[in-house]
């Protein structure tokens, strides 16, 4: 056990059920391979990182898919909005006696392990860190304690959360770092051109 923990949120790729806003307008195939893609890149790189590392699944805990169990703990994400799911995983990982959190999706293409690294050592001299995404969410927050404040009054999947988040960790007084901003696949505008071609690629 190491002082850090990485949760990842993923959903499981179930035809219809991923990337429904990119579906949309390319097909719920091509989101759906998109996606897949998008869990392959998450996987490498987050796979040599130095700490611990739980896989927190949307539907079911699948325990013969890319995620190694001899690598990565897995859980099932509560029931509830996303912030609720995000407050359970990080005082689960609290109550185990980590000391440095950081929690991720599988939706940033941009995101390198050096990135996320520097969120952990962010968390060495800060309360807590962000990393925010382009449309207005975040792709990465870490704490070295519990703080439910952060997950509760948000609209989720809106450009405010980050801002909302971050007047939060204000009020709370907290001392923290923000990241590079990045952009996040949410829609047929987002998709980067590598991503893109890669989907092709894998249809043919």
């Amino acid at each position: 056990m190491t002082d850090g923990l990485l949760l990842i949120f993923v959903k499981n790729p179930i035809l219809g059920q991923v990337k429904t806003r990119l579906a949309a307008t390319v097909g719920e195939a091509r989101a759906l391979e998109i996606y897949r893609i998008l869990l392959d890149h998450t996987t490498k790189i987050i796979i040599e990182l130095p700490i611990d590392k739980v896989i927190y699944y949307s539907n079911f805990i699948d325990h013969d898919d890319l995620w190694d169990q001899a690598i990565y703990q897995k859980q099932l994400q509560t029931q509830g909005d996303l912030g609720q799911k995000m407050s359970a995983a990080f005082e689960w990982g609290f109550q185990f006696g980590y000391r440095e959190i950081c929690i991720i999706g599988s939706d940033c293409y941009e995101l390198a392990p050096e990135i996320i690294m520097s969120g952990f050592q962010a968390l060495s001299t800060h309360d807590a860190v962000l990393g925010p995404t382009r449309d207005g969410g975040y792709y990465l927050l870490g704490l070295k304690e519990m703080r439910g404040e952060l997950f509760q009054n948000k609209n989720w999947g809106t450009d405010s959360v980050a801002a909302d988040t971050l007047n939060d960790l204000n009020e709370l007084d907290l001392d923290y770092r923000t990241l590079e901003t990045l952009n996040d696949v949410d829609t047929e505008d987002d998709l980067p051109k590598e991503l893109d071609r890669k989907a092709w690629r894998s249809e043919q």
